[in-house]
């Protein structure tokens, strides 16, 4: 998996401190399931000198049934917001079942995916916030023997941290935290988790397989 960095306008990528470009090369070890296609996509410029992002689909039965993108940003100088020098912004969005809209636990189960999936897959971090949004599409009139559909989506973010005891200036391993994004959309889709005994390796085409 290729990871495209980018940096404000002047700079570019070449010019990116070790940190931030040991911090991409971090996001290539991730292993993601082979439901889930990633790829790399534009990242955005303006909110932080440097940043790097992955998008990825879920596909079931060669149906898409959920999208999502996780941005890896840096600021050499710190963030008193981010508390830190690096940020992980997340979103996911997957199609669900109309009638769990009016679960009135599905926003605060839908968070718990992502904080679960970031300490299962054993990534350090802090000062994580976000939101869940669900979404309901029903159809009138000429459209009214259309299904309903309906979708939930995810935003978050959160500053990546280092094992405790680690040296000053250690470079945060976002590995994990590609993983648990990874996670967090196969859980929101509905995929049931990964059998143990199996583990997830690197396939062709940029996208994974599962691998005794």
């Amino acid at each position: 998996m290729v990871v495209r960095q980018e940096a404000h306008p002047g700079t570019g990528a070449a010019a990116s401190p070790p940190q931030f470009r040991d911090a991409v090369a971090s996001m290539r070890t991730a292993r993601l399931r082979p439901e889930v296609f990633c790829e790399e996509m534009p990242a955005p410029q303006r909110i932080a000198p440097y940043a790097a992002a992955l998008s990825a689909d879920v596909t079931v039965d060669g149906t898409d049934v959920g999208t999502g993108r996780i941005i890896a940003l840096h600021d050499p100088d710190g963030n008193d917001v981010w508390d830190g020098t690096f940020r992980c912004v997340a979103y996911a969005r997957a199609e669900i079942e109309v009638d769990m809209v009016s679960d009135p636990m599905l926003a605060e189960v839908g968070w718990s995916w992502l904080t679960e999936a970031l300490d299962a897959h054993g990534a350090t971090y802090a000062m994580a916030s976000g939101t869940v949004t669900r979404v309901a599409t029903e159809s009138f009139g000429g459209m009214a023997d259309e299904v309903g559909t309906a979708q939930l989506e995810i935003r978050a973010s959160w500053t990546p941290g280092v094992p405790a005891g680690s040296a000053p200036g250690t470079t945060p391993d976002l590995g994990p935290h590609v993983e648990a994004w990874g996670e967090l959309l196969c859980t929101a889709v509905g995929l049931p988790p990964v059998p143990d005994g199996v583990s997830v390796m690197p396939s062709r085409r940029g996208q994974r397989g599962p691998a005794r």
